[in-house]
């Protein structure tokens, strides 16, 4: 299952995400926001991360004006890795080389064409693991307080 959510400023990404998702018969469950009313990203931003974090969701996506917000609130929460993402390559690598397991987009920034384009990416590219683990690991080892030079 994908959790995904969004602010006002990324509601219609956001929705072209969930018509792909849809489409694809991907199951989804999604946290909202559902107008373009202005509302608090982290309520969005948390609900989506925590959903990933305590394994009911293996991915989510989460939408806001620029994607930053979004990506700074659900990195807060252990076992997020929330990335940012405007391009192809980084939402291949961000999965690939970082096993991000959140991806953040803005609704000011992409169109919805490009956000369901980033979108199908993120969800069907697999993390290289490899040399790449150590480095992830070193990331937990960051947010646990364990790590040492």
């Amino acid at each position: 299952m994908i959790a995904i959510g969004c602010d006002h400023g990324g509601i219609a990404i956001k929705n072209a995400v969930i018509n792909y998702m849809k489409e694809n018969g991907i199951e989804y469950k999604d946290y909202g926001c559902y107008t373009d009313e202005s509302v608090d990203y982290p309520v969005y931003a948390y609900q989506v991360a925590k959903s990933v974090a305590d394994g009911d969701a293996t991915l989510g996506i989460i939408c806001c004006g620029t994607g930053i917000g979004v990506s700074m609130a659900a990195n807060k929460v252990k076992g997020v890795r929330a990335a940012v993402c405007t391009d192809e390559f980084c939402a291949e690598m961000t999965r690939r080389h970082n096993n991000a397991n959140i991806m953040c987009m803005g609704g000011r920034v992409i169109d919805e064409e490009k956000a369901v384009k980033l979108a199908s990416i993120f969800l069907n590219t697999p993390f290289d693991g490899g040399r790449h683990e150590k480095r992830v690991d070193m990331i937990t080892q960051i947010e646990n307080g364990s790590f040492t030079l």
